[in-house]
C-alpha cells in the first residue's frame, strides 16, 4: 500500500519543479499491469448479471454516512464527507444467492455493504471453500483488487437481498482529480482497514492449517 500511495503522490508535480508526470489512474491500471481485457469484471456487467436494482442516492448517502460516522477509522473523513462522496457512488440492491465478487477475477470496483449480509469465502483447489467471514452492514469489499489492480482474493456471496453502495475506479480517478484531498483521505483509510483485515485472514488461513 505504501507503494499505491507513492503513485497518487507522484501523480502531482512538485511545486516548482516544472515536470508533469503521467497520472496514476485507476481505470488503466489492469491493463498497465498486463491483465487480460477479457478477465476484467467491471460493475456494470456484473450488475446485470446478479440482476442489481438502482436504489435511490438520497436512501444510500444517507445510509453509507451513518455507517461510517459509527466507524472509528472511517468516521475520519469528517462531516460531509459522504455528501461530497455521493456523486462518485453508484447505490443497488442485490438479491440474495448471488455471487457478487468472485475469486480471481480482476474487477475494478468495490462494494460497501449498507444492508444485509454477505458471505466472504476463499475456493479451495478441490472445490471446496473456506468460509473466512460474513460481511455486515458497513463492511468494505472487493477494495484490495481495485486499490492494486490484482486478481479478486475471495468469493463474495449474497446470504440475503442487500443494498450497496459501489465505487468504481473511472469513478475514483475523477475524484483524484476534482477532489484530490478527499480522494487521498478515502484511500488511506481504505488502505488502514484493507490492511487489518489481511491479518485477520492471514490468522485465521493459518488457524485451518494447523
Amino acid at each position: 500500500m505504501k507503494g499505491l500511495l507513492g503513485l497518487i503522490r507522484q501523480s502531482a508535480p512538485a511545486a516548482g519543479s516544472g515536470n508533469t508526470p503521467d497520472p496514476f489512474l485507476f481505470s488503466t491500471a489492469f491493463a498497465d499491469q498486463g491483465a487480460d481485457a477479457s478477465t476484467l469484471v467491471p460493475w456494470e456487467a456484473r450488475a446485470n448479471e446478479v440482476g442489481a436494482k438502482r436504489m435511490p442516492a438520497g436512501r444510500g448517502r444517507k445510509v453509507l454516512d451513518a455507517l461510517w460516522q459509527a466507524d472509528r477509522h472511517m468516521a475520519r473523513l469528517g462531516l460531509g464527507a459522504v455528501a461530497r462522496l455521493e456523486r462518485f457512488f453508484d447505490f443497488a440492491v442485490i438479491p440474495a444467492n448471488r455471487d457478487v465478487i468472485r475469486q480471481d477475477e480482476y474487477g475494478n470496483f468495490m462494494l460497501v455493504l449498507l444492508s444485509g449480509s454477505m458471505a466472504v469465502d476463499r475456493e479451495q483447489p478441490w472445490g471446496a471453500r473456506l468460509h473466512l467471514t460474513q460481511a455486515r452492514p458497513g463492511d468494505i469489499l472487493g477494495e484490495m483488487s481495485l486499490l492494486d489492480s490484482g486478481q479478486r482474493f475471495s468469493v463474495c456471496t449474497s446470504l440475503t437481498d442487500c443494498e450497496v453502495a459501489i465505487l468504481g475506479a473511472q469513478a475514483l480517478d475523477e475524484m483524484m482529480t476534482t477532489d484530490p484531498a478527499l480522494a487521498a483521505s478515502l484511500i488511506a483509510l481504505l488502505a488502514r482497514k484493507l490492511s487489518r483485515r489481511m491479518r485477520m485472514v492471514s490468522a485465521r488461513l493459518c488457524e485451518q492449517k494447523s
